[in-house]
């Protein structure tokens, strides 16, 4: 079977080759989260680090946001203010142009004087009204011409330069400079026109303004006359008015997170001063308190932690007292007790073995007075154990110990009690030496505490004990499948005097102190001892112990929900299937399996519930008790269930005997006055008693 499982798991990994790569990424993300861990930690618990981290956060966005708003208004304002200049420079100068070329008069460069059509060479002239334009705008705006034309109206001038050459100012190049869609746009309108460009000069480029129109020139061609802006002034204003806002943003940011520092500081220094005060508390030292300066909110936070700080060491102090009180009381009782209780012991041994001499009343009155003596001293023994525990007293005489032998030994002495109670005591992971350093006598009796509870409230169920040992613990687990407990009962069981039903305690239960033992028992070999159950389900009581004495637990090789618990066999609260079996979505019952630590397979279906007072029946077999199993001591069952197949059905939980045990004629417990039921004299006689 485990072949087979092996075999599926490697034909799974190959038929999907990205699980394969899971492990290696999961890896991968440890090794790169492991180095962001301490600031992780950091992150985390300093409320502080958090709010200034969050303040500049915010801080950085509200001051990019204003920067951007601003420059963008800078921006718009620059832009607006260079266009307005740029066009009304460029209309002053093309009403210039135009005039002088209506005019005809002589621009500077020429000799003697010309009017239009007489002939004067117009790559001259325009190259002059080039020269004379910019001569008054160095610096602000350079001035290009270009002249349209083809090839068949190419025409050169006297001194034989080309006249439809492109001129520019400033070392401009004017056809890279102009955009081609503008030339085109000015070639066909009559208006001036505007376009953003990119200045190309000799030196490098520039973002500007190019603003053209259509002319007409001294001999009535056309030419195109445009100025173009630079933006070298405005970018430098925009980088400066960036710089200074940069500067001013970084000084914000710091300055609100020094504020926020600071703030934040005074807030959450009177905080840490009270956790750190309430760590102190907690440790015991109740004289702590914080110091209170002022009248504001803080102050009064400091006021009221002191009020309670205060009225806890009162009550502490009060509790330690009376707690004091108590434990005193009981060891002086305890021990006065024992006295008188030895002489009364002796006259009711005389009694009881004269009892064959007495009439049938006085008879039964001894044998009653011999078992309440017995009740009577072993609730005494369990008052002075308590009491040792109490003082600290309590001494571990640990030693090399084979659990095997222990359980052995408990498992004889509790065989006439379930016999009496029709139940059998089964153990599982015998097979092999389970040995740590215990003492004795103190593991004795916790685990004869819970096997005899286990018998009394398994209504006659069988009682299966586990043993096993492993990664430095050795385990012992009781598993009955009576009553059980409820939520909330595992952990209040080991509470001193606690009954689950006093009712019932009062002739099942002992004196509320075996399980208190227990647990410091375990406790004081540096172990664990924990209690599990379900309402009609039954319990599982479960001692981890270290397998050396003076070494600390890392886990227990038993679970402490056993695993035929209603959760892991897919039952409901009621104990039947969650839903119809075989359909999807059906919880599959688990297999254990183990070795040593006790395997056996359990699992429960609608047919497998037997018992009264809702208590629920389980699949548990043995050879003739009703546990299968196998090996020497105990049963071990190993073995993986196989993807698709079904469980085997096993037979339910044996139910409690048809006809129970006979109880005792009268109640011990049960005395006048306290509530309980008195039983008539002719209940507590019988014939076969005498």
């Amino acid at each position: 079977m485990c072949a087979s499982y092996e075999r599926e798991r490697l034909e799974s990994r190959l038929a999907d080759p990205m699980r394969g790569l899971l492990p290696i990424f999961r890896s991968f993300v440890r090794w790169v989260r492991r180095p962001l861990q301490p600031a992780t930690r950091l992150w985390r618990r300093n409320l502080q680090l958090r709010v200034v981290a969050f303040t500049l956060l915010m801080s950085v966005g509200v001051v990019l946001l204003l920067g951007f708003v601003v420059i963008g208004q800078v921006k718009n304002g620059l832009l607006d203010a260079k266009e307005k200049a740029a066009e009304n420079q460029a209309t002053s100068g093309f009403a210039i142009a135009k005039s002088m070329a209506e005019r005809g008069t002589q621009t500077p460069g020429t000799t003697g004087s010309a009017t239009q059509g007489s002939g004067v060479d117009s790559g001259n002239w325009l190259t002059s009204l080039v020269e004379q334009f910019s001569s008054g705008g160095k610096g602000v705006y350079y001035i290009a011409v270009l002249s349209p034309a083809s090839d068949s109206e190419k025409s050169f001038g006297e001194s034989g330069a080309y006249l439809h050459a492109p001129r520019s100012s400033g070392g401009v190049l004017p056809e890279p400079s102009i955009p081609k869609s503008l030339s085109d746009a000015v070639e066909t309108h009559t208006g001036a026109l505007e376009e953003y460009t990119v200045i190309k000069t000799d030196t490098g480029t520039q973002r500007g303004l190019a603003i053209g129109k259509r002319m007409t020139d001294i001999n009535g061609g056309t030419y195109q006359l445009y100025y173009l802006f630079p933006f070298d002034q405005e970018e430098k204003t925009l980088g400066l008015v960036k710089g200074t806002l940069a500067t001013a943003g970084i000084f914000v940011v710091v300055l609100l997170g020094a504020i926020a520092w600071l703030v934040t500081r005074q807030v959450v220094t009177p905080v840490r001063m009270a956790a750190g005060i309430a760590e102190r508390l907690a440790a015991g030292r109740l004289q702590e308190r914080m110091e209170v300066t002022g009248e504001d909110d803080i102050a009064r936070l400091g006021e009221s932690f002191n009020k309670m700080a205060q009225n806890l060491q009162v009550k502490i102090q009060q509790l330690e007292d009376l707690s004091r009180m108590q434990r005193r009381f009981v060891s002086d009782v305890s021990h006065e007790l024992r006295t008188p209780l030895t002489t009364v012991r002796m006259a009711a041994d005389v009694l009881h073995d004269a009892r064959t001499d007495f009439d049938p009343v006085t008879a039964r009155s001894a044998e009653l007075l011999q078992n309440q003596l017995d009740r009577f001293e072993s609730l005494l023994s369990d008052l002075l154990e308590i009491s040792r525990f109490d003082a600290g007293a309590a001494e571990l005489a640990a030693e090399p110990i084979d659990l095997r032998e222990v359980v052995r030994r408990v498992v004889e002495a509790a065989e006439p009690l379930a016999e009496r109670k029709g139940s059998h005591v089964v153990v599982r992971g015998d097979a092999q030496p389970v040995i740590a350093e215990a003492d004795p006598r103190r593991v004795e009796r916790v685990l004869r505490n819970l096997v005899v509870n286990a018998i009394e409230h398994g209504e006659g169920r069988d009682v299966v004990v586990r043993l096993a040992t492993a990664d430095g613990a050795v385990a012992v687990a009781v598993r009955d499948y009576g009553v059980g407990l409820k939520p909330g009962e595992a952990t209040r069981v080991f509470n001193r005097f606690w009954r689950a039903d006093p009712a019932r305690a009062r002739t099942t239960g002992g004196t509320g102190l075996g399980l208190s033992i227990a647990v410091e028992d375990a406790r004081l070999h540096g172990g664990w001892l924990q209690a599990w159950g379900e309402p009609g389900g039954g319990s599982q009581f479960r001692m981890t112990l270290p397998r050396t004495a003076g070494d600390s637990l890392r886990g227990s090789p038993i679970p402490l929900e056993p695993d035929d618990s209603r959760r892991n066999r897919g039952l409901n609260s009621s104990g039947l299937p969650a839903r119809t079996a075989g359909s999807p979505g059906v919880p599959v019952p688990r297999t254990a399996s183990g070795s040593g630590a006790g395997g056996g397979t359990a699992a429960g279906s609608a047919g497998g519930f037997a018992g009264s007072s809702g208590s629920h029946g389980g699949s548990v077999a043995n050879g003739t008790n009703g546990v299968h199993g196998a090996g020497a001591g105990g049963a071990r069952q190993v073995g993986r269930q196989a993807r698709g197949s079904q469980m085997a059905a096993i037979p339910p939980i044996p139910p409690k005997p048809s006809v129970p045990p006979r109880p005792p004629a009268a109640d011990p417990a049960a005395l006048p006055g306290s509530g309980a039921r008195v039983v008539e004299r002719r209940e507590t006689l019988r014939e076969d008693d005498v």
